[in-house]
C-alpha cells in the first residue's frame, strides 16, 4: 500500500483518464479513455455516448455496457465501419432493445450536393457510401465478399480435421537441426 501511495503521488495530473466539465445545473460531462482497462470501474452514468461508434473495438464496448447496470441508457452514433464488429452486428441484428436511426448526406441540410459529387469523384466507391449513405459494405480490399464467407459458414459441415489430429511441435521433435 504505501509503495502504490508513492507511485500514485507522482502521477501527472495531464495523464489521467478523464476529462469533466461541471454544468451550472450540477449535471457532469465526463469524457472517458478509449483503452478498455482504463475505462473500467465508471459506474451509475445516466447517458453514456459513444462517437464513431463502429470503429470502437469489441473490447471497450463490452467494458463499457457494466456501467449500464444501475439503468443508464447508451447511444452509440458513427459512420458505418464495414461489416464486423460490435455495432454491425448491434444495426444488422433484430434485437428489440436498438432502436436504429440512418440520416445520410444526402438528408444533412449542411452538406452540398456539389461537396457530394466532389467527394464521390474522389473516393472509391464503397467508401463514399459507407462514409456518406451510411451504408455497411465490403472494401475493395477483400479477396471475399462478406456475404459469400457467411453463405460457407455452417455447422451442418463436421470439420475436416480435429485439433488433436494436428501434430504438436512444441517439444521441438521432428525438426532437424
Amino acid at each position: 500500500m504505501c509503495a502504490f501511495h508513492r507511485e500514485a503521488t507522482d502521477t501527472d495530473p495531464e495523464a489521467e483518464s478523464a476529462q469533466r466539465i461541471e454544468l451550472p445545473n450540477g449535471s457532469r460531462i465526463v469524457s472517458l479513455s478509449g483503452n478498455p482497462t482504463t475505462v473500467r470501474g465508471f459506474s451509475g452514468p445516466r447517458l453514456v455516448i459513444l462517437d464513431e461508434a463502429a470503429w470502437i473495438e469489441d473490447e471497450l464496448f463490452h467494458a463499457v455496457t457494466p456501467m449500464l447496470a444501475a439503468g443508464g441508457r447508451l447511444i452509440a452514433m458513427t459512420t458505418p465501419n464495414g461489416r464486423r464488429g460490435w455495432f454491425y452486428d448491434a444495426w444488422a441484428g433484430d434485437d428489440p432493445a436498438w432502436d436504429r436511426t440512418r440520416v445520410t448526406a444526402l438528408q444533412s441540410p449542411r452538406i452540398t450536393p456539389e461537396f457530394l459529387a466532389l467527394e464521390r469523384a474522389a473516393k472509391p466507391e464503397w467508401r463514399y457510401r459507407q462514409e456518406y449513405l451510411c451504408e455497411f459494405v465490403d472494401t475493395d480490399e477483400q479477396l471475399f465478399p462478406t456475404d459469400m464467407i457467411a453463405r460457407a459458414i455452417t455447422r451442418d459441415v463436421p470439420p475436416l480435421f480435429s485439433p488433436s489430429s494436428f501434430p504438436s511441435f512444441s517439444s521441438g521433435a521432428g525438426h532437424a537441426a
